[in-house]
């Protein structure tokens, strides 16, 4: 076994009955520690009551618990919640709680930066500089665990994860479905699996790799009804088109046979918000199993873009649910605190050069 100490919030359940294997323990030991990690918040072996001296002994050789760290927090108006979480490496990523009467989503972070520069992302501006591990994607749902009080049995305040945070989840699913194995986990954060949801820009391969390893609900971040739109909007259709990913969805419901798919599609005045788009729409997905989720779109600072009007969002939403698809309009939440969809930025150490490039056209356009 490697004398380098394991940080134990980086396994699952099976990661972590295998570890304790390996130190030559029995593997309910693991379902012990999870409990006492995610159910009472507890990362001082010291403090585990029921694990005896001799294994206390050994987890401090061989492992640490180690969630990260939160640099500060932000509340809006509206009593959406946003930590930016501290990243080793001068890096930061943001995390959101969004309240609602029957339910609290959190938005969680998969990578620091992103590295598919999507146009009207301020996430994009910022650049790329690395995927997060398991324990920091897994402990932004256990920082803001301890921050809001949740209890799974007395005060459910953790509801419903979106991996809809900074980066694209399927760039990093090595680390991504661990953390998602463990907010499912009956040992954990114990999340029925229609409640954690990976949102895409439509990484077709990881599409079909998520439908294999991890029971979760999809969410794919669609902004055009055509390619040649899109291709301005989501460099990556350039590589996975149109087809080729409403295929890899089709795909991903053949063994969820009472699945939908989420497309997520931002209204950008002048952009894609006319009634053609909305028809182009309406014929792409009308024998897809799917919901709509139409998202004004949320300005940041230089951005060429701006929100369509509160009429052509409804028009836009009365044709395609005319034609029989489901479709909401997503309320904008935390936008005095930059927490809505679109504008995390976290604190990024930029190895593309991008946020360079977008501090240089924001001043152009000045």
């Amino acid at each position: 076994m490697s004398s380098e100490r394991i940080n134990l919030m980086n396994l699952d359940r099976t990661g972590l009955e295998t570890f304790f294997e390996s130190i030559g323990e029995k593997r309910f030991r693991a379902h012990q520690l999870m409990k006492w990690i995610y159910h009472h918040g507890i990362t001082d072996v010291g403090a585990m009551t029921d694990v005896g001296k001799k294994l206390r002994d050994k987890l401090e050789t061989h492992s640490e618990i180690r969630p990260p760290t939160v640099k500060f927090q932000q509340v809006s108006t509206d009593g959406t919640a946003k930590w930016l979480v501290d990243i080793s490496g001068g890096n930061a990523v943001e995390t959101v709680y969004i309240p609602e009467p029957t339910r609290g989503t959190l938005c969680v972070s998969s990578q620091v930066g992103c590295a598919l520069n999507c146009t009207f992302c301020s996430t994009a501006t910022q650049g790329f500089n690395r995927n997060l591990s398991t324990s920091e994607v897994i402990g932004q749902v256990w920082l803001a665990a301890q921050a809001l009080g949740h209890d799974a049995k007395t005060n459910r305040r953790l509801t419903n994860v979106v991996m809809m945070g900074m980066g694209e989840p399927l760039l990093n699913f090595d680390a991504v479905v661990p953390a998602m194995n463990l907010m499912r986990d009956d040992y954990a954060f114990g999340l029925a699996n229609k409640r954690v949801t990976l949102s895409t820009a439509g990484l077709v391969p990881g599409i079909d790799r998520l439908s294999e390893a991890c029971d979760v609900s999809l969410a794919v971040s669609l902004h055009a009804p055509n390619d040649e739109l899109r291709n301005t909007l989501v460099p990556l259709n350039k590589k996975y088109p149109i087809a080729e990913l409403l295929a890899a969805c089709q795909r991903y419901l053949v063994t969820r046979p009472r699945a939908s798919i989420t497309f997520e599609y931002t209204l950008m005045k002048g952009i894609n918000d006319k009634p053609e788009h909305a028809r182009a729409l309406v014929k792409l997905l009308r024998k897809m199993p799917s919901k709509l989720n139409l998202i004004p779109f949320n300005p940041f600072p230089g951005t060429r873009y701006e929100r369509s009007d509160e009429a052509t969002i409804r028009q836009f939403q009365a044709i395609v649910m005319e034609a029989g698809l489901i479709a909401t309009v997503r309320r904008t939440r935390g936008d005095d605190i930059d927490a809505a969809c679109g504008q995390l930025v976290g604190n990024v150490l930029d190895r593309t050069r991008r946020s360079a490039m977008a501090r240089r056209d924001a001043e152009m356009h000045a």
